[in-house]
């Protein structure tokens, strides 16, 4: 009752309105932290425990009792539909109070701009690029739009802490308070933080502050999980032959398009009648399934009962699948990638449905928090489906990987509440590119220790030397990015220019940009961020390995090759934890049952658990395919597992007479080799012991391009960067030297 009382007599009303008899924890906890401190505060609940209106009803409280002069809050969201969510709730939370709800992104109509512009006040929303711009183009406005300026509420605040992004967000929120002169407290919220302390630490770089973390003793929730297997292009001659090998198929009863994949039938019928959502891990996935659901609703002559919703679509489509999908009349399933994955409230929502599995904890429990809302317990079915293993297939490519993953990725958290930690290790000379050139276009003309001081002094560049910094401004000199004045300081150059006038500038995370795939006089068609020169992949119905890589024309040029494409190529928000890795080898020693499985997964496993028993490499890393063929299943995540192939590659292939390397990242390494195992892990020790720096693992004249302004950094800037920041060289040495103890005789 204390907290209650001290809320505004405006939030006092909402709660008796909404008809709450008790404050939820995390709001006593939130509320006394913001009330009775002048620390960071950082929320971390359940999904839809609350959190928004935890942050919101003591900052909305403090705002009423002293009305700033200008913007008193910004909450920065990290999608449009999110912020539109929230804009909405907050409105009707403000309306009686008298204090505006700004909201500033891509699709708000500048007329609703340009009334904050005149009368700054109350509560912006705003997107990072939004921020981005704002600071851009709106520079000499700052001072008076935000110069009292008290709080910066950051949602979703985890799923900024692995890339690029969260960087940049950091260092506006940075920029802002210099260009305002204010210190807003920063409160951030989020339902899946793996490492708390961590995360406090993120959320108040460069404030001089602490973060209090409240901790909210969470209630036992159940779920309804099931996770169901299928193969995705089983023939009844196939199913005849493996008949006594094979789990049996359960076939839905409507009539199916042809060569119709029998997972889709699966979700097909199960969404009938019902509010569902569809997560898929690609935007191209994202458009084939919504198309093959939409097949079956003309095969079986019903209306069309699918929506679409992913990043590039129009604000219209994606605006119509958010409206029908809170409209609790209207029983329609959505496919989405990660866009509705975040903490918008969708309504009364049945079901989720997962196509395979995510790649991590954090985004399965984000998903799975869609549903659960209104009473109802958290739903999530797992449609796991694989290609039917051929009969002359080896070892490697008759485990069911995905299966396995979705387990480890249920299983760890169930077992141990684990979820990623933040990875806030890296060189990011991508971002540093970024903001110089934004620092510099905001501020016009300035010197070269000016421009160091602005931009070095942010807290996200504090691992970057002096010496990194004046190779990337002597580069971007070169290369017509900025320019010397007269007087000798630097301003934006044409090439920049080009650069920053682009409504892509904004953004430092990488849009969807195709590239033409050609061979030799061919064209194959396109695709999205082509894998670096060396790798594989996959198009017209072929694998093909990347021969030369055109970024400025945006051209891929390819050679045919046999083998399999490899399951994933990290980028930074959905790289696969080594103690996913780790879990999934478990699930295949341990002879215990999952409550969740269904009857196909069920023997599924069953099967894979025979091969992993008769086959003996769930304890013995390197095994025999036959004649000098192996197969390396290493058990790392996707960084290390990098790290391993490029050590492989450059330190171990000559002494080992290792040849013909074909990796499916991050499960397994086939090769060729005349070495035995012995030798084998005896010099892959013996070259792990050696002192060398990671940029031995870049290959000769490869410039990793692997953040969004890579392409403008130079070269050895790059290389660096991937070497330090990406490839997990350490986590690879730990597990050559856990062989050597377990394989090698040291004495």
């Amino acid at each position: 009752m204390d907290i209650f009382n001290r809320y505004a007599p405006f939030i006092q009303d909402f709660i008796y309105r909404s008809g709450w008899e008790e404050l939820r924890a995390i709001q006593a906890a939130a509320a006394d932290a913001i009330f009775n401190t002048d620390q960071n505060v950082l929320l971390s609940a359940s999904t839809a425990s609350g959190k928004t209106e935890a942050a919101f009803f003591p900052i909305l409280t403090l705002l009423s009792e002293a009305p700033p002069s200008s913007v008193g809050a910004i909450y920065i969201g990290p999608l449009k539909a999110l912020i539109n969510d929230q804009f909405s709730r907050l409105n009707e939370l403000c309306e009686e109070a008298d204090i505006p709800v700004w909201h500033w992104h891509g699709d708000v109509a500048q007329s609703h701009k340009s009334k904050l512009l005149k009368k700054p006040s109350g509560i912006l929303q705003i997107t990072p690029e939004s921020l981005e711009a704002m600071l851009l183009r709106k520079h000499s406005l700052i001072p008076r739009l935000f110069g009292d300026l008290r709080f910066i509420v950051i949602d979703e605040v985890h799923s900024l802490m692995r890339g690029d992004r969260g960087g940049q967000t950091l260092c506006l929120i940075e920029r802002l308070s210099r260009l305002s002169g204010t210190s807003p407290r920063r409160i951030g919220l989020s339902a899946t933080i793996g490492d708390p302390k961590a995360a406090g630490e993120f959320l108040a770089a460069g404030t001089g502050k602490g973060t209090i973390i409240p901790k909210i003793e969470a209630k036992g929730v159940k779920w309804r999980l099931s996770m169901e297997h299928f193969y995705i292009s089983q023939k009844d001659t196939e199913a005849e032959e493996n008949a006594d090998a094979l789990p049996v198929l359960d076939s839905p009863t409507d009539t199916a398009p042809e060569n119709a994949d029998a997972g889709m039938g699966y979700i097909f019928e199960h969404t009938r009648g019902k509010k569902c959502l569809v997560f898929v891990n690609s935007r191209e996935e994202c458009e084939a399934v919504t198309t093959t659901l939409r097949s079956y609703c003309e095969a079986n002559n019903e209306p069309d009962r699918f929506l679409i919703h992913h990043g590039n679509l129009s604000a219209a489509y994606r605006e119509t699948a958010e409206a029908a999908m809170k409209d609790d009349d209207i029983f329609m399933t959505t496919c989405t990638t990660a866009t509705l994955e975040l903490g918008i409230d969708i309504g009364r929502l049945e079901r989720a449905f997962q196509i395979d599995a995510p790649f991590t904890v954090s985004s399965f429990l984000q998903r799975m928090g869609r549903t659960g809302r209104r009473g109802l317990p958290p739903e999530m079915w797992f449609v796991i489906r694989e290609e039917l293993p051929e009969p002359r297939s080896l070892l490697p490519e008759t485990i069911p990987w995905k299966l396995l993953q979705g387990i480890a990725l249920v299983q760890v958290y169930v077992e141990e509440k684990w979820v990623e930690p933040p990875k806030l290790d890296r060189l990011p000379y991508s971002l540093l590119y970024h903001q110089t050139m934004s620092t510099l276009a905001s501020n016009g003309e300035l010197s070269p220790a000016e421009l160091a001081r602005k931009v070095l002094t942010l807290k996200v560049f504090e691992r970057i030397s002096q010496d990194d910094y004046k190779l990337l401004l002597r580069h971007l000199l070169e290369n017509e990015h900025i320019q010397r004045t007269e007087e000798g300081g630097i301003i934006v150059g044409l090439a920049g220019e080009r650069i920053i006038n682009s409504f892509k500038f904004y953004a430092v995370f990488q849009e969807n940009e195709e590239y033409t795939v050609r061979w030799e006089s061919q064209e194959l068609g396109t695709v999205v961020m082509p894998p670096p020169v060396g790798e594989k992949l996959a198009i017209a119905g072929h694998v093909w390995v990347v021969d030369e890589l055109d970024h400025k024309r945006r051209l891929v040029y390819v050679e045919k090759i046999k083998g399999k494409v490899p399951a994933y190529f990290g980028d930074c928000p959905g790289d696969i934890n080594t103690k996913i890795l780790e879990r999934m080898r478990k699930v295949l020693i341990e002879d215990k049952s999952y409550p969740y499985l269904m009857k196909n997964a069920s023997a599924r496993l069953a099967q894979a658990r025979s091969t992993a028993r008769n086959s003996g490499f769930t304890d013995d890393p390197l095994i025999c395919l036959g004649g000098t063929m192996w197969c390396l299943l290493p058990w790392l995540g996707s960084y290390a597992f990098l790290a391993m192939e490029r050590f492989l590659k450059i330190k171990c292939a000559e002494r080992l007479s290792l040849k013909g390397m074909d990796s499916s990242r991050p499960y397994f390494i086939q090769f060729t080799m005349k070495s035995s195992p012995e030798d084998f892990f005896r010099i892959v020790y013996e070259e792990a012991q050696k002192d060398f720096p990671p940029t031995d693992l870049v290959y000769p004249g490869e410039v990793p391009l692997f953040e969004k302004y890579d392409e403008f950094v130079p070269p050895e800037l790059v290389r660096k960067g991937f070497a330090y920041g990406i490839l997990d060289i350490n986590g690879m040495k730990q597990r050559i030297f856990e062989w050597a103890d377990r394989f090698l005789d040291k004495a």
